[in-house]
């Protein structure tokens, strides 16, 4: 009787241990899905910003844009034809 009684006691606390394993589990679980779900917001939030600063980045290289501020900033200008020289190889 009394190892009967002592094998229902430890079956009993394996259970609880299992118990609580699955609720760590499942917690622990639920945890990181609310990190990945945060990871793929900031993750969405950077591709936009990316697609942004790639058309910022294409509109300030057009070479009119480039002409523009070359001639406004540094006073570059064009040479006159006679000032221009062709190198033949």
């Amino acid at each position: 009787m009394n190892r009967r009684l002592l094998l229902l006691a430890l079956l009993f606390l394996a259970v609880v241990a299992s118990a609580l394993a699955v609720v760590h589990s499942k917690h622990q679980s639920r945890v990181l899905f609310i990190d990945l779900q945060a990871e793929l917001r900031l993750r969405d939030e950077l591709n936009i910003e990316w697609g942004q600063l790639q058309l910022e980045q294409s509109t300030w290289a057009t070479h009119g844009r480039i002409e523009d501020e070359a001639g406004s900033r540094l006073n570059m200008r064009l040479p006159d034809a006679r000032s221009t020289v062709i190198l033949l190889e």
